[in-house]
Formats: structure tokens, sequence, C-alpha cells
């Protein structure tokens, strides 16, 4: 028995000095496995167990207890102990400094269409413009025929709009059809709505024209409405987009749905007036179409003419856009060019 606790001691002394020397986690698991594991040097002493007599099992076993919990504490303390060490030597090799601030993420914004909208409505809210969402998807009524389109319109032909397959249905080439829609949900309250969106017309993709583009419009109706109402909302509006300031100008212009019409042009915000190759030297830039609501669509609208009046405009954010930061390509609001995108 004396020989065998004898050995138990002299091997915990072995395991100590042999795990002094371990200088990695793996060195520390090779001695776990040759001193602790199942083939290792602490089984093979505990085998012999079964030779003693009854009465000196209990101290050999409780020697080798007192042994195995030595060294299993030993071998947690250096393992935490190696595994500091790595870290830091890790961290000392990589050379991180972590008091220094981190490197800021990229943070995205807004496409210069949604910005160049998104100015448009809150100028227009706060004078009492709501924004009023009608769909992009429409009936041959809506788009043209309560909008005082005559039946031989060219804009009707298959070559000028996106016809779906279900008889009547079109995507809107303008978002004029959402007049009809609020003014019949409004009728005849007087009201001031805002229609931004997406139109669709069957065109050539140049540097001018897209298939696909932004319209905002503005309609205001009730008692009493004269064009001098139109005029100073659209001045005021170009005061506030363009800069205090700006002077617009009215020329004569025909739209099915308003009567008179008029296109809007404002002094070019970069020559101030005087004429640029932006302006084509005019002096001017054209920025929207406008007019009073034609009698005819205000009765399709659920109002009376006789007793109600109105006017409208709609306008081109990306043209907007354009005309501000001098962009001579529209394809370029679709390109997904970060170089391009980035500048907004």
């Amino acid at each position: 028995m004396a020989n065998l606790v004898d050995q138990l001691l002299q091997l915990r002394d072995e395991a100590a000095a042999a795990l002094a020397n371990a200088k990695t986690t793996p060195e520390t698991e090779a001695w776990y496995a040759e001193f602790l594991g199942r083939k290792g040097k602490m089984t093979t002493l505990l085998r012999e167990l079964g030779q003693l007599s009854r009465e000196e099992r209990p101290l050999v076993g409780k020697t080798a207890n007192e042994v195995k919990t030595v060294l299993e504490s030993a071998l947690q303390e250096r393992q935490a102990a190696l595994a500091q060490a790595e870290m830091d030597a890790a961290l000392a090799a990589e050379g991180i400094d972590v008091t220094m601030p981190g490197r800021r993420p990229q943070v995205g914004k807004l496409h210069p269409t949604n910005q160049a909208v998104r100015e448009i409505v809150g100028i227009l809210q706060q004078m009492g413009f709501q924004v009023y969402d009608s769909p992009e998807v429409e009936t041959d009524d809506y788009n043209f025929g309560f909008l005082n389109f005559p039946p031989g319109h060219p804009a009707r032909d298959m070559q000028d709009t996106f016809f779906t397959t279900q008889q009547d249905l079109i995507l809107r080439t303008h978002t004029s059809p959402g007049q009809i829609h609020a003014m019949r949900e409004y009728a005849p309250q007087p009201v001031r709505v805002i229609l931004p969106g997406k139109v669709y017309r069957k065109e050539d993709v140049t540097a001018r024209s897209e298939m696909m583009f932004y319209q905002v419009e503005g309609l205001a109706i009730g008692r009493n409405i004269t064009f001098s109402d139109l005029k100073g909302t659209l001045s005021n509006f170009a005061n506030q987009m363009y800069g205090q300031g700006r002077q617009i100008r009215f020329r004569k212009s025909y739209f099915p749905f308003t009567e008179p019409s008029v296109e809007v042009d404002v002094d070019c915000v970069l020559s101030g007036g005087k004429g640029c190759r932006l302006c084509k030297y005019t002096g001017w830039l054209e920025i929207m179409g406008a007019g009073m609501v034609h009698p005819v669509v205000l009765r399709n609208g659920g109002y009376d003419p006789e007793k109600y009046s109105g006017f409208a405009f709609g306008m081109g954010p990306q043209r907007i856009t354009m005309l501000k930061h001098a962009i001579d390509d529209i394809r370029q609001f679709w390109a997904n060019d970060v170089r391009f995108l980035g500048q907004f």
C-alpha cells in the first residue's frame, strides 16, 4: 500500500512539473491525455487498487482523489493563464489600439429623386396641401375620359400608352387621374391635394426621356378660386424651391383638363436671367404646366362648375433636380451609379 501511495505522490510531482513546462493550450491537452486521460498514468496506477486489501483501499483511494483534484485544478489555472497570454499576444501582433475611435460605417441616403419629391411636398404642405395617393394602374376613363381627353387624342394610341392584358386597364400616363379620385372623395368640400408618384409612357429611352418617371401634381378646388391664386401659389413655390427673388412667367399652352392652360418658367437659377447654356441663352427655365381646372373635369369630379373653381399644376421632380444641378442625362437617375448618387 505504501508503495502505491508513494507512486501517486511521485506522479503528482511529476505531473505538476510537466504542466509548468506546457507553453500552449495544445500542450496542456497532451499533458491531460498523458497523466489524467483514460490511458494515462493515473488510470494505470488506479488499476492496482483491485490488488489491495479492503482495509488498504480507502487510504489509497483518498490519496488518489486528492492527487487528481490537485492536478485538475492546476490544469484549469494553467489553461486560463495560457489563454490570456495567447489573447494578449494576438492583440499585440494585430496592433489594435482599442482606445482609438472605430471606423465610421457608410450611411445610406435618399435617392436624388426622392429628395426632390420630399422637398416639393414639404413646400406645398406648408401652403395647406395634403398628400393623396392614387393607383398606378388606371382605367381608360380615369386616365383620359374624365380628364376631357377626346376619343381621338394621340395619347390614347398604343404607341404612347402601356396597356395591360386586362381590357380597359392601363399604366397611368400622368398623375392627373388622382384629381378625379380626390375630387370624388371630397366633393363638395374644398380640397387641396398633392399627387406624387410614378407614371409610365411608351417612349424611347434617351438623355431627355424615360418610359418611367416621377410626377408631382397639385390640385386646389373651392369657391372663388382664381388664376391669381394659382400665380401666387406658384410664385411662392418657386421662391422656396429655387431661392428668394425668383421671377416666374406664364406662357399660353394647352392641356385637355385645364382652361386656360399655361407653361410656367422661372428665371435661370445659374445666370440670374441673363442666359446661359443651361437655359439655352433664353434666361428662363421651364419648370411645370398649370392652369384652371376645366369645367368638364370639375363636373366629372362631382363639383358644380357654376359654384366651384380650381387650379392644377404638375411638375417632374427629376427635371427640377436636373435644372438645379445642371444634369444633362435623365438616365443617370436609374443607373445606380454610386459615383453619381453620392453627389447628392
